[in-house]
C-alpha cells in the first residue's frame, strides 16, 4: 500500500509542476545506423515500428516484456526468471517462441531441435536501454521473414552510439538490484564504439530465494551511415538461478504451501549465450547490398518438476534438460529500383544460411538435483538454406503491390543414444506471399495480405522411430517442416495530426500442431488448427510530450478434426492494454500501463478454464539536475493476486494414491517498489 501512495503522491505531484519547470535530462541516444533493409513503409496494419521513446517510461519487470511494445503481445512466465518467457499472440500460446520469431542485430534468436522447447527464444539477455527500434511484424506475409514466423516476428536494433555515456542503479524489494553502465566513443571519422555492461540479482518474492545472477555485455563497433556503413559486434549474456514453477492449486488449498511456495525446492537453471555478428550495407550499382554474418556459442542446464511423483514415486518426476550448440549463419540482400515506362518498382532478392552444430541435447531423469537416469542423449546437425525474392510495384499513386517468393530448404541429423532414434531427415517447403495496400487518401490506408509460412518440427521427432521412454514401443516419425496459411485485411486511420488508427481482421491456418516434448522426449500428437481474430489499436498525442495508447485483440482458435474437443489449451481469446507516456511537463517524465490477459480454455472440451489476469505498472522520474534522473517503479500497482500463466494436467503429491488432475498455475509477483537512479557523466 505504501508503494502505491507513493506513486500516487509522485503522479499529483507531476500533474502540479510549474510551467516553468524546464530542466530536463539530455538525450543520451543517437538515431541507429538504419540497415538498408529496414521496414520503411508497412506492408500491414498490423506492422509497425517502435523507438526508444516508446520504450523508455515503459514500466517492465524482465527484459523480455519490452516485447509488449507489440500490440496484442503478452510476455508471462511460469518458472524463474532466467527461462525463456511464454508468449501469446494471436490465438497462440507460443510456448517459449515456437510461432514467433526474433532478431537482435540481425542474428536469429530461436533455437531449433531445442531441450526444452522448439524454437526456445529467450530474451532474458536484452538491455531494454539500448535498444534503438523494434521493428514488429505478424502473420507469414512477408518473403524475408522465415522459420518461426507464421504469428509474428521482430527484429530488435540496438543502437550504435550515445550521445554522452551513462549509468544507472536500481534498487528494489524482495532483493532486487541491478547496476547498467554504458557509453560510447568516436573511432576514425564517423565510426563508434558502443560499450554496455548489465548485471542484476534478483531473489523474488518465493519462499525458496530465487537468487538470480544475472549479467549481459555488448561491444559494438559501428561506422558510415545508412547508405554506406558497417558494424561489428560482441554480445554475452549468463545468468544462474532457482526456479518456482507453477503449483498445484490443491497444495494451496490443502495448506501445503502458500502461494510463493515450491513442491520440488531443487528446480533452477545455468543459461549463457555469447554471439559475434557483423553487417556491411553500401550501395552496388543503381541499388543497395546487405550482408552479415554471426556465429554463437549457446548452453542450457534446467532443472524441472511439473508433476512431482505421478511417473515414479519413489525417486519423484524432477528432471534435467540440457543444451550445448554453436550455430553460425549468414544473410545478404540486394535491393533495386528500376520504372518500366510510368510504373516504379523495386525488386528485392536474398538468401540465408543457418547451421545448429548441436553437441548435446538431452533429458535426464534427477533426484535432488543428481542425475538417475537418461531417458535420451542426442547430438544433432540442423542446417538450412533459403532463397527469397519480392517485387514491390507502385501502379498508380494510390496504389502499390508487394508480391514475393520464398524458399526453405532443411536438413537433418541425429544421432542419438537410442540407435533406432539415430537418422536424418530432409524436407522443403515453398512459401509465395502478396501485399496490396490502397492509399493513403485523406489519411487512410487500405491492406490485403495473404501468405504461405511454415515452422520447423524438432529433429529428433523427424527421425525417431521407437519411444525412448520405453524402446520396445514404435513412435512415429512426423514433418520436418509444417505448413501455415494466412491471410489479413485492415486499415490505418489518420483523422488528425495527433492520432492514428488501425484495425486488422486475420485468419491463420496450421497444417499440424504437432510439437516435440522436449519435457517428454517424445512427440505429443495433435491437430490441424484455424484461427481468426481481430486487433484494434489507438495512438494519441494531444500534447508534443503526451502519449496514449490502447490496444485491443480478440481471437478464435479451434483445433480441426480432433474427436476430443475443438478447444485448443491456452488460447488466449482476449488481450488488451492501455498506455500512458509523458517526458513532460519541466522535470517530470512518467509511465502508466494497464494490461488484460483473458480467459483461456485449458482443455480440449472447454470444461477448465483459465482466470483472467490484469495488472497495472506505472514509473514515473524527476529529472534532480541536467545531467540526474530519479525515477520510481511500481509493479503490479494494486497488489492483484492473478496468475501469470495456468495449465490442467494431472500430477501426484506425496501421500497421494494416485494422480489428480488439477490447475498449475503460476502467481503474478506481488506490488513491489523499485527505485532507479540515472546519470550522464
Amino acid at each position: 500500500m505504501r508503494a502505491g501512495l507513493f506513486l500516487v503522491g509522485l503522479l499529483v505531484s507531476c500533474a502540479a509542476a510549474a510551467a516553468d519547470d524546464t530542466i530536463a535530462l539530455p538525450e543520451t541516444r543517437v538515431t541507429a545506423i538504419v540497415a538498408a533493409d529496414q521496414l520503411a513503409q508497412p506492408d500491414a496494419a498490423s506492422a509497425g515500428v517502435v523507438g526508444q521513446d516508446e520504450i523508455e517510461n515503459r514500466p517492465i519487470s524482465r527484459p523480455a516484456e519490452v516485447l509488449e511494445v507489440v500490440p496484442g503481445l503478452i510476455a508471462t512466465q511460469h518458472s524463474g526468471d532466467g527461462k525463456a518467457n511464454q508468449y501469446f499472440l494471436r490465438g497462440f500460446n507460443l510456448d517459449h517462441g515456437t510461432d514467433l520469431s526474433a532478431l537482435v542485430d540481425g542474428v536469429p534468436n530461436n533455437l531449433p531441435t531445442h531441450a526444452h522447447g522448439q524454437g526456445y527464444n529467450d530474451l532474458n539477455g536484452l538491455i531494454p536501454e539500448l535498444i534503438e527500434t523494434i521493428d514488429y511484424r505478424k502473420g507469414p506475409y512477408y518473403a524475408e521473414d522465415g522459420d518461426f514466423s507464421s504469428a509474428g516476428s521482430v527484429r530488435i536494433r540496438y543502437v550504435d552510439r550515445l550521445d554522452a555515456p551513462f549509468y544507472q542503479f536500481t534498487a528494489g524489494e524482495n532483493g532486487y538490484a541491478r547496476a547498467l553502465v554504458a557509453g560510447s566513443r568516436a573511432i576514425g571519422g564517423d565510426g563508434a564504439l558502443l560499450l554496455g555492461i548489465d548485471a542484476g540479482v534478483n531473489d523474488g518474492p518465493w519462499d525458496k530465494p530465487e537468487d538470480e545472477r544475472r549479467a549481459s555485455f555488448i561491444a559494438k563497433l559501428a561506422g558510415g551511415d545508412a547508405r554506406d556503413g558497417y558494424h561489428v559486434e560482441l554480445l554475452g549474456y549468463h545468468n544462474r538461478w532457482d526456479a518456482s514453477d507453477q503449483i498445484p492449486e490443491r497444495a494451496v488449498r490443502q495448506g501445503l504451501i502458500d502461494r510463493f511456495g515450491q513442491i520440488d525446492p531443487d528446480l533452477g537453471g545455468t543459461t549463457s549465450r555469447y554471439t559475434l555478428a557483423g553487417e556491411w550495407h553500401r550501395p552496388l550499382g543503381a541499388g543497395s547490398l546487405l550482408a552479415d554474418a554471426y556465429a554463437t556459442r549457446y548452453r542450457l542446464d534446467l532443472l524441472s518438476n511439473f508433476t512431482y511423483f505421478l511417473d515414479d514415486p519413489a525417486h519423484g518426476d524432477e528432471f534435467e534438460q540440457a543444451d550445448a550448440r554453436t550455430y553460425y549463419g549468414a544473410h545478404a540482400k540486394y535491393v533495386a529500383p528500376w520504372t518500366t515506362g510510368s510504373i516504379a518498382h523495386e525488386f528485392a532478392i536474398g538468401t540465408e544460411l543457418r547451421s545448429d552444430d548441436i553437441d548435446r541435447v538431452g533429458l535426464y531423469r534427477t533426484q535432488a538435483a543428481e542425475r538417475i537416469a537418461t531417458v535420451r542423449q542426442d547430438s544433432a546437425r540442423e542446417s538450412s538454406i533459403s532463397g527469397f525474392a519480392s517485387l514491390e510495384s507502385h501502379w498508380t499513386d494510390g496504389f502499390r503491390s508487394v508480391a514475393g517468393i520464398r524458399y526453405d530448404a532443411y536438413r537433418a541429423n541425429v544421432d542419438s543414444n537410442v540407435a533406432a532414434n539415430s537418422g536424418h531427415a530432409t524436407d522443403g517447403r515453398a512459401s509465395p506471399k502478396l501485399s496490396l495496400i490502397f492509399g493513403p487518401w485523406s489519411g487512410t490506408e487500405l491492406f490485403v495480405n495473404a501468405g504461405r509460412g511454415f515452422h520447423s518440427n524438432d529433429a529428433r521427432g523427424a527421425t525417431q522411430r521407437v519411444d525412448p521412454t520405453d524402446p520396445s514401443q514404435a513412435a512415429a516419425s512426423l514433418d520436418l517442416l509444417v505448413p501455415t496459411t494466412g491471410s489479413e485485411i485492415g486499415a490505418r486511420f489518420a483523422p488528425a495530426d495527433t492520432v492514428r488508427l488501425s484495425a486488422a481482421l486475420w485468419r491463420l491456418d496450421i497444417g499440424s500442431e504437432l510439437v516435440f516434448s522436449g519435457d517428454g522426449g517424445t512427440t505429443e500428437p495433435s491437430y490441424p488448427s484455424r484461427r481468426h481474430g481481430v486487433e484494434l489499436t489507438a495512438r494519441w498525442q494531444p500534447l508534443p510530450w503526451l502519449l496514449v495508447g490502447a490496444d485491443y485483440a480478440t481471437s478464435h482458435a479451434r483445433f480441426r478434426d480432433n474427436p476430443d474437443g475443438d478447444r485448443i489449451p491456452n488460447a488466449i481469446e482476449r488481450v488488451a492494454s492501455v498506455g500512458v507516456e509523458a517526458h513532460g511537463p519541466g522535470r517530470w517524465s512518467m509511465g502508466l500501463r494497464y494490461r488484460y490477459l483473458g480467459s483461456a480454455p485449458l482443455i480440449e472440451d472447454d470444461s477448465v478454464r483459465s482466470h483472467s489476469t490484469t495488472i497495472v505498472n506505472g514509473e514515473v522520474g524527476y529529472a534532480l539536475t541536467p545531467s540526474l534522473k530519479l525515477s520510481a517503479e511500481v509493479l503490479n500497482l494494486f497488489d492483484s493476486d492473478a496468475d501469470d500463466i495456468s495449465y490442467f494436467y494431472a500430477s501426484r503429491l506425496a501421500g497421494e494414491s494416485t494422480g489428480v488432475p488439477d490447475i498449475h498455475f503460476h502467481p503474478v509477483e506481488p506490488r513491489q517498489l523499485r527505485i532507479t537512479l540515472r546519470g550522464t557523466f
